[in-house]
Formats: C-alpha cells, structure tokens, sequence
C-alpha cells in the first residue's frame, strides 16, 4: 500500500507458497517456496512495485529459514525476476501431466 490514511490503496501484491521439503541427513526440518503471484496494477506497472515485491517476498523467504525460491512465471515477467536473482537450474526439472 502507498500512502497513510483513509485513501490507501492497493496497487500489488505477491503470494509466496510454502513447501514442506523430506528431510535429509544434514537437515530434517526443510521448506521451499514458490511464488504463485506477483501483481501490480496496470497504472503502477513500470514503477519499481513489482521489483519491490519480489524483494520482499525473496527477504521474507530468507527470515523463514526457505532453501530456495521457484517461480513460474510468464514471459512478459521473466527479466524482472532475473533482475532479481533467479536464474535457471539444470537440476529444476518439470513434466506437465494436467491440460494447458
């Protein structure tokens, strides 16, 4: 929200998914999250808000102790969240089973 007051609004926002992971030898308490989505209004798109989002739910996922962060993102989006320090992982593998 920007602003304090009565007029705040909305303009953005992220929802972060939190993953239990099986346990290893080294951990037995492990979490992975995924970012289901980052939103930001179209009059505020270009501003910074999303960039801002995605740092914040990357921060936050860093204070809950998360091994690792994964999106799937849209083609328009996939530069921002590079700008951001995800990157591809040759070990990150998917199979699609359902219908697109």
């Amino acid at each position: 929200m920007r602003g304090v007051g009565p007029r705040d609004v909305v303009i953005g926002m992220a929802w972060l998914a939190i993953t239990r992971r099986v346990p290893h030898p080294r951990a037995f308490e492990r979490l992975s999250g995924d970012v289901q989505c980052v939103y930001v209004v179209p009059d505020e798109r270009g501003s910074g808000v999303g960039g801002e989002l995605i740092e914040t739910v990357l921060a936050w996922a860093g204070e809950l102790g998360l091994e690792r962060v994964t999106v799937h993102s849209s083609d328009r989006a996939v530069s921002a969240y590079r700008r951001h320090g995800f990157a591809v992982s040759p070990r990150l593998l998917q199979a699609e089973v359902g219908e697109t």
